[in-house]
């Protein structure tokens, strides 16, 4: 059924053949051999399909990865094939990413607050674009790495995600021409300007507003002798069609800001920070009932008949520590077995496997009775999920298995031949 490409560690599936079926054929392998191990099988065909669609959708936008949403090596190395940039936001994924081809000037170490150190390993490795919000920031750069080119991150209104990131990071446009005079005096190239509006943005203008500021310091930077050439506009986008907000309705908003502040004749290249976009459709996680508890609750009703409610709880082979993390993406277990459209459902808690008494999956959902053995579902744990696990009580998490269709290698083997021996047409987009 399937063909394995070793130096990526992914197979190929045969025609026809889809990552669901992976799933089914592992689960009725481990039914055989009493093996209840959690596992999850990741489709690199839906990160292809999600580059196609940014593309089609923010063709003046270039994707530099968020490295930290999901380091697997066969999900980066598919990206850079794809020739997308990297985002790095640490020593170790710099060298990770470089580890696999991708040049230097495809990456941009897009922390703001980074470790002498960690600018000295950039420096050496050919690394020159980076961000900073702060004067001191810029003191340590001129006296590590003088040659880097600098992207200033601005403050972007993130009142409207789930997770904002301007109370960390991120200059005020009232700070902004002293950062850049100051790096004028320490000679420290600045080329453009950065933001993030926070990660899960349910507010489209956000990105409006902020690429509005952005002009605003591209300006008194061009003011200074600086050539502005670089927008940065960050991540924030969604990455499954259960997110609160479609990518389409985010990126028509990108674009015509765009259009209005940096029009394609300004000649400012845009660069963006996906990470949960590309990932998070791409990976499911199937886990194991390996305990129940079912409560009868007995009440008398007013006509003094007892009225029963059958709650019950399922232990699962992973949750919180591992890849059941729910701060982005809601969780909805799929039951692993035929289940009628009548069948009752009851009041069910899914916990994890560790004697943490926080690691609760889902506190409440309704699901058919099931018996321990059978097998759950998860879709859409592909963002911030294996990069946060951890093997707290000893539980190692899910099994990785790597996966893509043959008509999806196909069309990567295409788009990796296009960007090795580019057409004229590509080259002057490029430029």
């Amino acid at each position: 059924m399937e063909g394995c490409v070793n130096e990526t560690n992914f197979v190929i599936l045969e025609e026809g053949v889809m990552a669901m079926d992976v799933i089914g054929q592992k689960i009725n392998e481990k039914k055989l051999t009493d093996n209840t191990d959690a596992f999850y099988v990741a489709d690199l065909g839906e990160v292809i399909k999600k580059h196609h669609q940014w593309k089609m959708t923010l063709p003046r936008v270039k994707p530099f990865y968020a490295v930290k949403c999901n380091d697997s090596k066969p999900i980066v190395w598919t990206l850079a094939q794809l020739g997308i940039g990297f985002d790095c936001a640490s020593k170790n994924e710099i060298a990770m990413v470089q580890d696999i081809g991708v040049p230097p000037e495809r990456i941009i170490y897009a922390h703001p607050c980074k470790e002498s150190s960690y600018i000295k390993f950039a420096a050496t490795n050919g690394i020159q674009m980076m961000t900073f919000d702060n004067k001191d920031e810029l003191f340590k750069v001129a006296r590590v790495h003088p040659t880097a080119i600098m992207v200033l991150r601005i403050v972007a209104n993130d009142a409207k995600s789930l997770f904002p990131l301007s109370v960390k990071f991120g200059a005020t446009l009232k700070e902004c021409r002293q950062l850049m005079e100051c790096a004028k005096a320490l000679c420290v190239e600045i080329i453009g300007v950065s933001f993030h509006v926070g990660s899960c943005c349910t507010d489209p203008q956000a990105f409006a507003e902020v690429i509005a500021d952005s002009r605003t310091v591209f300006d008194i930077g061009m003011s200074l002798g600086f050539h502005m050439n670089l927008l940065d506009i960050g991540g924030g986008f969604p990455g499954s069609e259960d997110d609160k907000i479609t990518f389409e309705e985010i990126a028509a908003v990108i674009n015509r800001a765009l259009d209005l502040h940096f029009p394609e004749a300004s000649g400012v290249n845009v660069i963006a920070e996906p990470g949960r976009y590309y990932v998070t459709s791409s990976l499911t996680v199937a886990v194991n009932i390996i305990g129940r508890r079912i409560t009868i609750d007995s009440t008398n009703s007013n006509d003094d008949e007892t009225d029963t409610k059958k709650t019950i709880m399922y232990y699962i082979n992973d949750g919180w520590h591992g890849s059941l993390k729910f701060e982005y993406t809601p969780l909805k277990p799929i039951a692993f077995k035929k289940v009628s459209p009548d069948q009752q459902l009851f009041s069910t808690t899914l916990w994890g496997p560790t004697c943490d008494g926080s690691d609760c999956v889902i506190d409440h959902c309704e699901l058919p009775e099931l018996e321990i053995g059978d097998w759950l579902l998860f879709q859409n744990r592909g963002a911030y999920t294996i990069t946060l696990s951890n093997k707290f009580n000893g539980f190692p998490g899910p099994i990785a298995n790597f996966v893509v269709t043959k008509e999806a290698w196909e069309i990567l083997q295409k788009i990796k031949k296009e960007n090795q021996h580019p057409t004229e047409e590509q080259v002057q987009g490029e430029l």
